[in-house]
């Protein structure tokens, strides 16, 4: 996956959904911030969208940064229950994605365009196409998961934008926004300019001082993982069919499937590789493993069930 050509397996291309006449580069609108019925879900950086606001809020917004929309209806216990978690996402996360409500029920046409068939659905717009992320209402750390994977991809794919705050509720909720932790400014800097060289260092620096931090560990493990996909020949799937025991291949396929949200296909891969592997090839495989293990979260129960498999595939 090249950082100028957006790809993703199940994309869909939201650009006809643009508005007769309207320029691709049309300035974001600024209407659709008022507070959101219902939930508790306004904020910084939450928009509520409707299909006149729709190409602006949303598909303009996703070519500067990771746009989240969130499909709900009032009448929807769930989507009651996910708003606010998301809702403080996006102002935890301070800009590094949008989200976007779309009520269905006031807007059964976009609903129609996207597909959905119930609530909530959680979906990302990157570049005017369409990335799905989850559906029905998940807890704080769940929704953290899939949003942290969804900022790997946008940084692979050059979107390393910060919006400014959106909503009615920006000031007084910019004053209540917790200090960022000075010890990442470094890497998180280096990862907004697309300096991933920078970043990699950044973190590599920050271990060294501190060996057990968790998410230093896990933002040089995104950030390696973007860099490592950057540039993949385009045969790398019939290299790694064609040669199983070609290690650098299936690593490399591995990536690119968690890249592209395949997770237990990226995992399975490794350990069936490591199956048939032994010695350095073998430990190779082991730590790369381990190193998407960090990627995906390792209270992620795709990762607890392949750490199960993989301590079976070793001993």
């Amino acid at each position: 996956m090249s950082q100028s050509n957006f790809s993703r397996p199940g994309a869909i291309d939201l650009s006809s959904l643009r508005k007769p006449g309207a320029p691709a580069g049309a300035a974001p609108g600024q209407g659709a911030a008022a507070p959101a019925a219902g939930g508790g879900a306004s904020g910084s950086y939450v928009l509520n969208v409707s299909e006149p606001t729709f190409q602006a809020d949303v598909i303009e917004r996703s070519l500067q940064v990771p746009v989240v929309v969130e499909f709900w209806s009032p009448r929807s216990q769930a989507s009651t229950a996910l708003s606010p978690v998301l809702a403080k996402l996006s102002t935890e996360y301070a800009g590094k994605f949008l989200l976007a409500r779309i009520d269905i029920d006031a807007n059964p046409q976009l609903a129609q365009a996207v597909g959905v068939q119930s609530v909530p659905l959680v979906i990302a717009v990157l570049r005017g196409q369409v990335v799905p992320l989850f559906q029905g209402a998940l807890s704080e750390p769940e929704a953290r998961q899939y949003l942290d994977q969804l900022l790997t991809v946008a940084v692979a794919n050059g979107i390393t934008g910060r919006a400014e705050p959106v909503g009615p509720a920006a000031a007084s909720e910019e004053a209540a926004e917790p200090t960022p932790d000075p010890r990442y400014e470094k890497a998180e800097n280096a990862v907004g300019a697309g300096d991933l060289d920078g970043a990699i260092a950044a973190y590599e620096e920050l271990l060294k001082e501190t060996p057990n931090d968790a998410e230093a560990k896990s933002g040089l493990a995104r950030v390696q993982l973007v860099k490592r996909t950057q540039d993949v020949p385009a045969d790398i799937r019939t290299r790694a069919a064609e040669n199983p025991d070609d290690v650098e291949a299936q690593k490399l396929v591995a990536d690119v499937d968690l890249m592209g949200g395949h997770v237990e296909d990226a995992f399975n891969r490794l350990i069936n590789t490591i199956q048939v592997t032994s010695g350095d090839e073998r430990n190779a495989l082991r730590l790369h493993l381990l190193e998407l293990f960090e990627v995906v979260g390792t209270d992620d129960e795709r990762v607890v069930k392949a750490r199960r498999r993989l301590m079976a595939a070793l001993f």
